[in-house]
């Protein structure tokens, strides 16, 4: 009874990071269903857009693929290829032109050797590790009443936020590059681009959202194991 009481304690440090997360979700959604639209007025597809933009930044070997879902949209540096999703490749909205051209940001970043992006990159197998196997040693330290074990389990799931802190750097700057780029190469015109930027603006208040509940997620950790000692002496 004494954790329930807890977890339902704990509840009130998540709780504004959950109706974040809802908030950014509802926001992505809506503003990418307004503007989806509104067809752009030169009648450009977004893999056209992404094409032209590449092509323009010298990265003729970057493939673009259609690939299925809704704003599963993606650029792999691995396989040189940007994908759009089946509601973005062949769309004339401005709304799937914006993240067409944002995605095409990642690949010019990977090409320039963006220094977030490298450390991003990096950090990559250590977030991965580190975010499945901190909760296992936290459980751990808990069971064997070890703080020390408990909150190396801690730091080891702490990676997830700095993972999450670089990307914000390297989805702002994808998006300004995009935004940037639609407007210099006289694709979108100014209301058009002033529409792309609401759309971007919403997708990176999820990445802002996701680092806000990891963090209420670290607190919540953090006063689980300071609970834990106080009953222990």
């Amino acid at each position: 009874m004494y954790w329930l009481f807890m977890d339902f304690r704990f509840l009130y440090i998540l709780l504004p990071a959950i109706l974040l997360g809802l908030y950014a979700q509802f926001k992505v959604k809506s503003t990418y269903s307004k503007y989806s639209r509104v067809n752009n007025s030169r009648g450009w597809t977004a893999a056209q857009v992404a094409r032209k933009i590449l092509d323009d930044n010298g990265l003729y070997d970057v493939q673009i693929a259609h690939i299925s879902g809704s704003l599963t949209d993606n650029f792999n540096p691995k396989t040189m290829t940007v994908s759009l999703s089946d509601t973005v490749y062949s769309s004339s909205s401005v709304a799937a032109i914006g993240v067409a051209a944002h995605e095409c940001g990642h690949a010019v970043q990977h090409a320039e050797q963006y220094l977030p992006i490298k450390i991003r990159s990096a950090l990559v197998p250590v977030t991965n590790f580190g975010s499945s196997i901190g909760f296992i040693v936290l459980a751990a330290g808990l069971i064997f009443s070890n703080y020390s074990i408990a909150m190396f389990g801690v730091l080891l799931y702490s990676l997830m936020a700095v993972f999450q802190l670089v990307t914000l750097p390297v989805e702002y700057n994808a998006s300004s590059r995009a935004l940037k780029t639609l407007e210099q190469s006289l694709i979108l015109d100014d209301e058009e681009v002033g529409m792309a930027k609401k759309v971007l603006s919403a997708a990176a208040l999820t990445y802002v959202a996701a680092l806000v509940s990891t963090l209420a997620t670290i607190l919540r950790l953090l006063l689980i194991v300071n609970s834990s000692t106080r009953r222990r002496d």
